[in-house]
């Protein structure tokens, strides 16, 4: 129990910090359950708690997705997500983690690249996103903050950019819940505790969108950065 309350703070607690520094919730949790259970069991643990907040989005933006847009993703991300998922539940786990350092440390790198116009992606071009989002997410939790450029690219905005994303994801997750449940990773400690963490999760983003308009977020969200960039460092010398 105790172990379990404090996951459910640090699930409260990092999905408010995401909402204020606007990274995704799986990339700042995503350590700290690395650290408590072993990244076999944190992925298929963290996929568990963002099902209810990626479907949420997408059911109260149903008008505006944008569904051909979503199919062309489903048809890279499913096949590469089934990938992704195989090799986690058999791969050596020291790969793993120093895979994970440096998605961390690339996270803050491509969120500090000089912002450049970006050509309209034409909507089968998103197969190849699905494809990466797919093999990344079931290796490593969350890719979203490398993906999410893309939709915002294809020109969706406000509603249609939050539907149709999550609904994107949401295609992701459930493949990866489908196959980690056949390479026996869905253990009853991970369907314990993605099920336990899912309502601190939510409240933490609920918590955090009612404070980001009332504090200043550059220095916030630099020190986010740090701690990022500290943890991925970290998971690549083998702590």
């Amino acid at each position: 129990m105790t172990e379990l309350l404090f996951a459910s703070l640090a699930a409260f607690g990092l999905a408010m910090l995401s909402a204020v520094a606007g990274f995704g919730g799986g990339v700042l949790l995503l350590p700290v359950f690395t650290a408590m259970f072993g990244l076999r069991a944190a992925v298929p643990m963290l996929t568990l708690t963002q099902l209810s907040s990626n479907g949420a989005r997408a059911w109260l933006n149903r008008g505006e997705l944008r569904l051909p847009l979503i199919g062309w993703f489903a048809l890279g991300a499913v096949p590469c997500a089934v990938a992704g998922g195989l090799l986690l539940a058999h791969a050596p786990l020291a790969p793993l983690q120093r895979l994970l350092g440096a998605f961390l440390i690339g996270v803050v790198l491509w969120r500090r690249r000089p912002r450049r116009r970006t050509r309209r992606p034409p909507d089968p071009a998103f197969a190849a996103v699905g494809a990466v989002s797919g093999l990344g997410s079931a290796l490593l939790g969350s890719v979203g903050p490398l993906t999410a450029p893309f939709f915002l690219a294809a020109g969706l905005t406000r509603a249609a950019y939050v539907g149709t994303e999550a609904a994107s994801a949401l295609v992701v997750h459930l493949t990866k819940i489908g196959v980690y449940g056949t390479g026996a990773l869905l253990t009853r400690q991970v369907l314990l505790y993605g099920l336990a963490l899912t309502p601190a999760t939510l409240l933490g983003a609920g918590a955090g969108r009612w404070i980001v308009a009332r504090v200043s977020d550059r220095v916030f969200v630099l020190l986010v950065e740090i701690g990022l960039v500290a943890a991925g460092v970290l998971f690549l010398v083998g702590f």
